[in-house]
């Protein structure tokens, strides 16, 4: 084998920075959709419980949902672990009933809910959307829910209230991502946090989430009770949450704490904000081979362009 130290090796012969990223890209992208396909294929999840709900077709698109076995089979779950296929395959340990949800904070109306009931509190109904997520992959998930602004009018934030924090579940016996040995590793600080400002909390395309594909939520996409917000990225979907807290000041969220030059608190779909280590500008839908450009606010730019007029997207990103 032929070895060449540093200096044997000429300038023209160094590959340019872009062409390492954008082949790592590929890479990624190849990688992304061969794991997708193979867990299709040998991990098919068993049909989960029936949750019925009308489709609302003023939140649809005409993309092609992600099939579910990708949905369930490729998976961002920190709690479960950090490969792509460990919630899936480590989600029979996470127990979604009894569940409760704990909502305090600058409300009139604090009260702890079971699952059940914050289910039935209003009618759910199925919402199409896209789902892209930091690293360049996206999906389309047809989601059962109903909008957090219901839940949100319920309990009645006082004038003190200007941002929710979500809390998810902290319990390493459930979720073996939180445990802390010689052989596991997270940045993330636990228990998860997320948040959101007040006005997009209440926003009509953010959904408190209890299912999608006509099912209850599979635990390794955040059973029983999750936020989806279409036009950010899908690390800002708080999954099994415990607690929704209504504070005054914008809450610290998990990945901002762990590597805030990557990570900022709003984390809109943005393609002309690149990630420290990798391009935003395209993406690839899991189970397509082909790359396609990111849309500004994940697509959804018409309806929450306006809650971010004057602000610098580049600082706030």
């Amino acid at each position: 084998m032929l070895i060449r130290h540093a200096q044997d090796i000429a300038p023209s012969e160094i590959t340019d920075y872009q062409i390492y990223l954008n082949r790592r890209s590929f890479l990624i992208g190849m990688a992304a959709l061969a794991l997708s396909q193979t867990r299709s294929a040998v991990a098919a999840p068993p049909a989960g419980e029936s949750l019925p709900a009308a489709r609302n077709e003023r939140f649809t698109l005409e993309d092609p949902s992600t099939p579910l076995e990708s949905i369930t089979t490729y998976n961002n779950f920190w709690e479960m672990g950090p490969n792509k296929d460990d919630p899936a395959r480590l989600a029979h340990l996470l127990k979604p009933r009894p569940w409760t949800v704990q909502i305090d904070g600058h409300v009139a109306r604090p009260r702890r809910y079971d699952v059940e009931e914050l289910m039935r509190l209003f009618p759910l109904e199925e919402r199409v959307y896209r789902l892209r997520c930091v690293e360049g992959w996206s999906m389309v998930i047809p989601w059962i829910g109903y909008p957090l602004a219901s839940l949100i009018k319920r309990v009645e934030p006082t004038s003190k209230a200007r941002f929710v924090e979500f809390t998810t579940l902290h319990d390493p016996a459930q979720f073996p991502g939180q445990r802390k040995s010689l052989f596991s590793f997270s940045s993330l600080e636990w228990p998860y946090v997320e948040g959101l400002r007040l006005d997009e909390a209440l926003h009509p395309l953010t959904l408190l989430t209890f299912g999608l594909y006509g099912q209850v939520l599979p635990n390794q996409d955040g059973a029983p009770i999750r936020i989806v917000e279409p036009w950010k990225y899908g690390f800002k979907s708080a999954k099994s949450i415990v607690q929704i807290r209504f504070v005054s000041e914008q809450p610290k969220t998990a990945w901002e704490k762990a590597t805030p030059k990557e990570y900022g608190f709003y984390s809109n779909v943005n393609p002309t904000v690149d990630h420290p280590r990798w391009s935003q500008a395209t993406e690839r839908r899991i189970g397509e081979f082909r790359r396609r450009k990111t849309l500004m606010f994940n697509g959804y730019a018409d309806q929450v362009a306006a809650l971010y007029a004057g602000m610098d997207l580049r600082r706030d990103f």
